[in-house]
């Protein structure tokens, strides 16, 4: 049985609110997770295709785009973001747990410092 965008919604927020300073926003028309430093996740259909969207970063990105279950996501592709194809394969939450992690702390690692 395919699995609905509603349950990987539903997931996604248990892993992605569990994180400190998490907000669930709609972006886009996108349910996305963000935290004050900016969005770090999207749940979203791009030509038909439903994705998980997260940030890696540009030093291994091409090491994720070597496996066809990703791709660069549109638009912040070249800021490092690949997006993961819900349906290529069964999905594997504890890869998917430390993707939304590893995106979290990248967004939080990349935000700008404030000026003194």
């Amino acid at each position: 049985m395919k699995v609905t965008e509603q349950q990987v919604l539903e997931k996604m927020r248990k892993i992605c609110l569990a994180l400190p300073g998490t907000e669930e926003k709609i972006s886009h028309g996108h349910p996305s997770f963000r935290t004050s430093k900016g969005f770090y996740a999207v749940l979203e259909e791009y030509r038909g295709e439903l994705s998980i969207c997260v940030k890696v970063g540009l030093e291994v990105q091409g090491v994720f785009l070597e496996d066809p279950r990703f791709y660069l996501t549109p638009y912040t592709g070249r800021l490092g973001w690949i997006s993961l194809k819900v349906h290529a394969a069964p999905l594997n939450w504890k890869e998917i747990g430390e993707l939304l992690a590893g995106s979290y702390q990248q967004v939080g690692a990349s935000a700008k410092k404030p000026r003194k």
